[in-house]
């Protein structure tokens, strides 16, 4: 698989839908999202490529319950004894538990979504969650950690992680970047507090914006996140 580094100490791994980030923090590996099922094998060859074993990985983050970034969770914690992080209001929903609820599109969705197939990706396995996420919490990934921001919309318990010492924003799909510029993502269970979660993220000291879908922005990214707020 290939690996494009996008910060220092952080890699982004592509998929045909969706992808995963490899953060190297104290002690180990974190991972940011994992694909839809099946994917871990991939993933663990990137990490191999990075100087990383499985039971180097300490942490996966989940930004929310989708199958293109939960899918291989159950898998990968299975392989790696990490822990499983996820949003509070999505746990149940990782763990099989409760249902993921589908989107409510906008007309102008409607035949994205038939193009994407997006319900066609392999069902989640449960996976446990060794740890619920609240607003504000704070992950011990080096210098000010990554902080915790709940940014509910696109499904409600999406998270977004900002790493401030790095000016790094992982936005999951709160976010998306398409036609050359970051947007609001799509295919969200409540459009407006997607919106007001954009404006939350956009006013955050921002250098690299990493999304769930879409290149991320590298060097400035707190002015494009910022433009596509105001547009």
């Amino acid at each position: 698989m290939e690996t494009v580094q996008v910060a220092t100490d952080i890699w982004l791994l592509p998929f045909p839908v969706g992808q995963v980030y490899a953060v190297r923090r104290p002690g180990g590996f974190a991972l940011v999202d994992t694909g839809p099922a099946g994917s871990e094998g991939p993933i663990l060859q990137a990490l191999e490529a990075l100087g990383g074993a499985p039971e180097d990985v300490r942490e996966i983050v989940l930004t929310h319950a989708h199958r293109d970034h939960a899918g291989s969770a159950a898998a990968l914690a299975a392989a790696t004894g990490a822990r499983v992080l996820a949003g509070a209001a999505d746990a149940d929903a990782v763990r099989g538990l409760d249902t993921v609820l589908p989107p409510v599109l906008e007309p102008w969705e409607r035949p994205i979504w038939e193009r994407v197939g997006a319900g066609d990706l392999p069902l989640v396995p449960p996976a446990r969650v060794d740890r619920e996420l609240a607003d504000g919490d704070r992950l011990d990934w080096g210098g000010e950690g990554a902080r915790v921001l709940h940014v509910p919309g696109h499904t409600p318990g999406s998270i977004a992680l900002y790493l401030p010492s790095a000016g790094v924003l992982f936005t999951g799909d709160t976010i998306a970047f398409a036609d050359g510029r970051p947007m609001p993502g799509v295919f969200n269970n409540d459009r407006e507090q997607v919106l007001a979660a954009c404006r939350r993220l956009a006013a955050l000291d921002v250098e690299t914006a990493c999304f769930g879908h879409g290149e991320p922005v590298i060097g400035g990214a707190g002015e494009s996140l910022r433009a596509a707020v105001a547009g």
